[in-house]
């Protein structure tokens, strides 16, 4: 045979190899598809998705940058962890997201007793006409009244004037009276920024000082015009804010985490209210934990990650419901207590920052491509631990690797960042709130400033700023303790209103005006 002939022949077999080992890979990736979309639909839910891994090789980062594809690294497979208190929901065909859904065994005593209790007064309202069915209201939707009512006004110049003119909650409610929080461990933020107003004319005028002769009068100041407001919002309702126990069954709590965490990172808040007896809902975001990762960068946008949200919240809201957000999840629960202002009683705001709108920024390091981040992916861990923890001990990386913080794909990652615009969520739509609101922050935090919280308690009705002096960014996952402590206080928490009366006679809150300047969007 010739040497040319036997180079064809090789070549042949080569091809041939390389086409049926081609064949068997597209043969094993079909078959654990299959897989997958059965693991999906089975009944038993014994699943869990595979963790994000992060590439720390630069070989892997050169070999994306040629071949321009990113793998899934988010796959289902078998696991021996317990699935109890998991649940795989579709929000969208083909759009699953994972949620950790702990419900106590006595909601189920509590609603057959509270059933038969609403047939035993629909029965006694027939036998009596006189008597309604509201002089029997159950202790769980007993509360106190606010009236809330607030005028905002944005000028043309950018000015925005907001006038409280209803009820005024005064933040020494929350004072950890269990005592289970150290000395000093949280900091009383006052707001000083408002403009009282004069209550009346000063009895003692000083007269006029009498100008010497031969000297002219000065001329009065030029008159200003009068300026037209650019939107005005009128807020005029009552809402009745309760507290809300863990024995209570109309009581659910929503944790919404942020980019790059999961669902992980509410572990300690999780196990803590759930044996309160709270019913706790954690979703995983779309591409982080262990649901599902679509590679299109428009499944990361804010709107297509409110309405994955919004379908969670329909699925599990019960009559009274309290959003703990963290970090960019504060954005979805500001968009979620105000499009449903009847079904949310409560929110916390961890981290979230200030009350302005989202617009993603073109010179962060996150629009580089994602064979880029890949590489920098070590990088990124590290400058993440350093900056969202207080210290970066050994205690710190192991909690940053079990809560899953900034382990996602960069694909996601950039997605996600990239899909920051929220034009709508400005200070006026935050100012629109009604509901009581909790600010926890993290006095170490190096992403969130202390001054864009203090600006969002100054922007909303009914806020209050708790800050922790040895927190930082993640500070539910830093002082658990603590955070707990402070969140099961503000869900007892019940207005006061016996001190109406002695507002009503001094200057407060309620009688005067905030004066701001409305601030340009920026990115979480």
């Amino acid at each position: 045979m010739s040497r040319i002939a036997w180079h064809s022949a090789r070549s042949k077999s080569i091809g041939s190899d390389f086409s049926q080992r081609k064949c068997i890979l597209l043969r094993e990736s079909i078959r654990v598809r299959t897989i997958s979309h059965r693991q999906w639909t089975g009944a038993q839910g014994k699943l869990i998705l595979q963790k994000s891994t992060m590439l720390t090789s630069i070989t892997d980062g050169i070999l994306c940058c040629l071949t321009g594809k990113t793998t899934n690294l988010v796959l289902p497979l078998e696991s021996s962890e317990p699935s109890d208190g998991f649940e795989f929901v579709e929000v969208k065909p083909g759009r699953v997201l994972r949620v950790r859904h702990i419900k106590p065994e006595h909601q189920h005593i509590h609603r057959e007793k509270q059933d038969a209790r609403k047939d035993k007064t629909n029965v006694d309202c027939d036998a009596n006409g006189d008597a309604s069915p509201e002089d029997s209201i159950d202790d769980e939707d007993a509360g106190t009244s606010v009236h809330c009512k607030r005028k905002i006004t944005v000028y043309r110049n950018g000015q925005l004037v907001i006038e409280n003119l209803g009820d005024a909650l005064h933040s020494e409610i929350l004072q950890c009276q269990d005592g289970d929080l150290e000395p000093c461990s949280t900091v009383e933020v006052e707001l000083a920024d408002y403009k009282e107003m004069p209550s009346s004319p000063d009895p003692n005028p000083t007269p006029p000082v009498p100008l010497p002769s031969g000297e002219q009068k000065p001329a009065p100041p030029p008159r200003r015009r009068r300026r037209k407001p650019k939107r005005t919002v009128l807020i005029d309702s009552t809402r009745v804010i309760s507290s809300c126990k863990g024995t209570h069954s109309d009581v659910a709590l929503f944790f919404v985490h942020g980019v790059g965490g999961s669902l992980d990172i509410w572990s300690s808040q999780l196990n803590f209210f759930s044996r309160l007896g709270y019913e706790v809902i954690a979703p995983d975001l779309a591409g982080h934990g262990a649901s599902t990762a679509p590679q299109i960068a428009a499944a990361y946008t804010f709107y297509a990650l409110a309405e994955d949200l919004r379908a969670i919240f329909k699925r599990y809201a019960r009559k009274r419901n309290i959003l703990i957000g963290h970090s960019y999840g504060v954005s979805f629960c500001t968009f979620l207590a105000h499009e449903y202002p009847d079904l949310v009683h409560k929110v916390v705001m961890i981290n979230g920052g200030g009350p302005t709108a989202l617009e993603p920024s073109l010179c962060s390091i996150f629009q580089l491509p994602s064979c880029v981040l890949h590489c920098l992916s070590p990088c990124l861990a590290w400058s993440f631990l350093k900056a969202g923890f207080a210290r970066q001990g050994a205690k710190e990386k192991q909690l940053l690797k079990q809560g899953n913080a900034f382990n996602v794909s960069p694909f996601v990652l950039r997605a996600m960042m990239s899909g920051q615009y929220w034009p709508e969520g400005d200070e006026v739509y935050h100012a629109e709130l009604t509901v009581p609101i909790l600010l926890v922050h993290g006095m170490c935090d190096k992403f969130v400033p202390m001054e864009e919280d203090q600006r969002m308690a100054e922007i909303l009705l009914f806020a209050f700023l708790k800050v922790i002096e040895e927190g930082s960014h993640m500070v539910m996952m830093e002082c658990p303790d603590t955070v707990n402590t402070l969140l099961h206080e503000f869900f007892l928490w019940e207005p006061d209103m016996s001190r109406k009366g002695e507002a009503d006679n001094t200057v407060s809150i309620c009688d005067t005006i905030n004066t701001l300047k409305i601030k340009k969007p920026t990115d979480k």
